[in-house]
């Protein structure tokens, strides 16, 4: 049985599609339909009890929480992980970091910029400064290593979606070289570019393959 991804377009969805991209493992992608709230419906929290995305399962084996699913999957094809602890433990303190700070704290930023009906300069001045301060660390860490880890792991994996999406967050890279540098690095890897499309272009190539299939009974 394929793996199946039930995910959207979101910085935690692409995490996984890279993912994916990167391990070459057959997937197949179930599109989680914010507007109506899916997320929240009986079938799929019966799935993920926490009603979120993303959520992968593996021939009946289900897995929730992005990060734990960057640690299947890695366990799963033995790749973009380090096999000795030292090495695994750099990788999940950096797949941690993402977690805990980077995620949750661009999250907020993009909240009371973006969504929030009120303006609140405070609260918005506020994680902008957390978010750009995370980001010095990531510059630091990046100054003596190509990726965030070493080699290039599901650290990396984890943190670029997020990071690549600051220009959201109302934050600006363009005094952090070595972030900056980074980004165009990861960025130009094939299978992050393919992950980064993932649903919209499979989306897309569903409906296509689904209007070839029901075209010869229109035209019957």
């Amino acid at each position: 049985m394929a793996i199946t991804l039930y995910t959207a377009a979101t910085p935690n969805g692409w995490k996984i599609s890279i993912a994916l991209e990167e391990m070459a493992l057959p997937y197949q992608v179930r599109v989680i339909d914010f507007a109506t709230e899916e997320q929240k419906a009986d079938w799929y929290v019966r799935l993920n009890p926490n009603g979120r995305i993303p959520t992968l399962e593996d021939d009946g084996f289900v897995v929730f929480e992005s990060g734990a699913i960057l640690i299947y999957l890695a366990e799963k094809s033995g790749e973009f992980m380090p096999r000795d602890v030292q090495g695994r433990s750099r990788v999940m303190q950096w797949l941690m970091f993402q977690m805990s700070a980077i995620g949750p704290m661009m999250g907020q930023a993009n909240v009371f910029l973006r969504y929030f009906p009120e303006k609140i300069q405070p609260a918005i001045d506020r994680y902008q400064r957390e978010v750009l301060r995370l980001f010095g660390v990531l510059d630091r860490q990046l100054a003596s290593h190509e990726h965030i880890a070493g080699e290039y792991s599901i650290a990396d994996m984890a943190l670029w979606p997020w990071v690549s999406g600051h220009e959201w967050s109302g934050v600006s890279v363009d005094e952090l070289a070595n972030l900056s540098r980074w980004l165009a690095l990861v960025g130009a890897r094939p299978a992050v570019q393919a992950g980064r499309d993932v649903p919209i272009k499979r989306d897309r190539a569903a409906e296509i393959e689904q209007a070839l299939k029901t075209a010869p009974k229109m035209l019957a």
